[in-house]
């Protein structure tokens, strides 16, 4: 029944990607989106899905000046009617124009609605976008999320802060054992017929999903619950993808968006390889993809046992794995063979770690003693004779880390500057192939007053 479903208001000022999302979270595209603004004048509603949680979505007319009479005044009080009703609103802000009066005065309404907000900077994609994101903690309601409504980047962070807001518990704690804390999410994926669906079944010990030498057998993306060391785990299995020029076939086609679902709302992702033939261009792709998606990633090299000279075959991979993607540096490589029952005890424990690294965060005083050293040993470069001056940096986010630096002439900070304070982020703080965001941004230090407080 649509009455016991969460209902999700999506509001914001007139053209800010409403619409879109409303389709995406729909699953059609119910709603008219155009780039004129004040296309949407009724409220629509329809049911939706956001990860597993159904809900019951309304979308809204974009709140204007309260001044303005006639239709607008009648569109704005439709929205009113849509916040009083909704449980959850997920006020949208446009991350490219950067925050305007009017959604200053959408913000102040928000507050006084008492109602739980998410707030999404939409079309943060990319760097114009991450001076909006920045600029949104100013409208005082809480942190918000880097999103694209149009291309689905950010769906798994909006999925973990609607479930913290419909009031699911916390994400476990070390040693907590509570069968209603959400389960960690894992997506394997890798190449048709690399062995993913023998690799779940090895791992969960049933054959609960159909095997064979044929590609392309799993078509869904299949769920999976487990309980592995009193934990709590919900593994993914998904179709091969192949290069998107092979893809002829419609199903395939539509195998493929549900595999690339399936990465965005995991939380690890594991890739598996074919020992064989390691390495690939589609192997380098799909481990791409879930970093830029901002997944932690692991690799299990599977069909180990047909490895003649292991240690000099598992060193060689991995630094050539690390040439090819420095990104992901210290990514763990876990050599396994399902068929043989073989390192399969390390997969979990290393998962495991690298989901703790992914959702970790460090305290502003450490990570600022940590970047006057970094600074010290290798200052930036001078740019047209005039010197960069980092001020201050602080973690923003987890899952992935997100690192805001404060700097003057941020935009001339080079790029392997930035590489080299990413690079000792990972390595002083023990973060091994995570994803880490580094925003740099000029101007001056909006975390001065609580540093002295502090």
């Amino acid at each position: 029944m649509t009455d016991t479903l969460p209902r999700i208001a999506v509001v914001g000022r007139p053209n800010v990607g409403k619409s879109t999302l409303f389709n995406r979270l729909a699953g059609k595209p119910l709603a008219i989106v155009d780039d004129r603004p004040g296309v949407t004048r009724d409220r629509r509603e329809a049911r939706g899905r956001l990860g597993e949680q159904e809900l019951l979505l309304i979308d809204t007319a974009g709140y204007d000046d309260a001044e303005k009479d006639g239709l607008d005044a009648e569109m704005r009080a439709q929205t009113e009617m849509a916040i009083k009703d909704a449980d959850i609103c997920l006020f949208l802000i446009d991350a490219r124009a950067g925050i305007t009066p009017l959604d200053e005065t959408f913000a102040d309404v928000m507050r006084k609605s008492g109602k739980p907000v998410i707030l999404l900077a939409n079309k943060a994609e990319g760097k114009a976008g991450q001076g909006g994101l920045l600029e949104s903690y100013a409208l005082g309601l809480g942190e918000p999320i880097g999103f694209s409504a149009a291309h689905g980047d950010g769906m798994g962070d909006l999925y973990q802060a609607v479930m913290d807001a419909l009031g699911r518990p916390k994400r476990r704690k070390k040693g907590q054992d509570d069968e209603d804390t959400p389960p960690l999410r894992i997506a394997v994926i890798g190449r048709p017929n690399a062995g993913k669906s023998t690799l779940i079944n090895t791992l969960i010990g049933e054959e609960r999903l159909i095997t064979g030498p044929e590609a392309g057998i799993t078509r869904d993306a299949i769920a999976v619950d487990w309980m592995w060391d009193g934990r709590r785990v919900r593994l993914h299995d998904t179709a091969g993808l192949r290069k998107r020029g092979k893809v002829k076939d419609r199903l395939e086609r539509m195998s493929a968006a549900d595999t690339l679902r399936a990465i965005k709302f995991a939380e690890v992702v594991l890739l598996l390889m074919d020992a064989e033939h390691p390495l690939e261009t589609q192997d380098l792709r799909l481990a791409d993809l879930a970093y830029r998606e901002g997944r932690a990633v692991a690799i299990a090299i599977s069909k180990f046992d047909l490895v003649p000279n292991r240690a000099a075959y598992l060193k060689e991979v991995q630094l050539e794995f690390e040439r090819l993607l420095p990104q992901m540096t210290g990514a763990p490589l876990l050599p396994i063979s399902s068929l043989k029952k073989k390192g399969l005890d390390a997969i979990m424990p290393a998962l495991t770690k690298l989901h703790e690294d992914w959702d970790a965060k460090i305290k502003t005083r450490d990570l600022n003693d940590w970047l006057q050293e970094m600074i010290e040993r290798h200052p930036p470069p001078a740019v047209s004779g005039r010197r960069i001056k980092p001020r201050y940096l602080t973690q923003t986010k987890g899952r992935p880390p997100t690192f805001v630096l404060m700097c003057s002439r941020g935009y001339a900070l080079p790029e392997s500057y930035k590489r080299y304070l990413v690079n000792g982020i990972r390595e002083s703080f023990e973060m091994p192939g995570v994803p880490i965001r580094l925003i740099v941004k000029s101007g001056k230090n909006p975390y001065a007053e609580k540093a002295k407080e502090g």
